[in-house]
């Protein structure tokens, strides 16, 4: 009678192509939504008084031209 023993190496976890694709496409959205509402706050929004930089109007008058062009209202 003889005996073998088996050897039983590590296995790596298999990652698979579709969920490194679904996180780099989560990943890609989600920088695209923050990218939009930072230029939506800059020429949208930040109108001195509400600024979160205080009350510098250098934001206001560098966006001024492209605010009234996208019909914002800033006075």
């Amino acid at each position: 009678m003889s005996t073998t023993s088996a050897v039983h190496t590590p296995v790596a976890p298999i990652t698979t192509p579709i969920v490194t694709a679904q996180v780099k496409t989560v990943a890609l959205l989600l920088g695209t939504a923050i990218a939009a509402l930072l230029v939506y706050y800059f020429i949208g929004v930040d109108e001195g008084a509400m600024s979160i930089f205080g009350k510098s109007m250098v934001l206001h008058e560098l966006f001024h031209d492209g605010r009234h062009f996208l019909g914002f209202p800033c006075h």
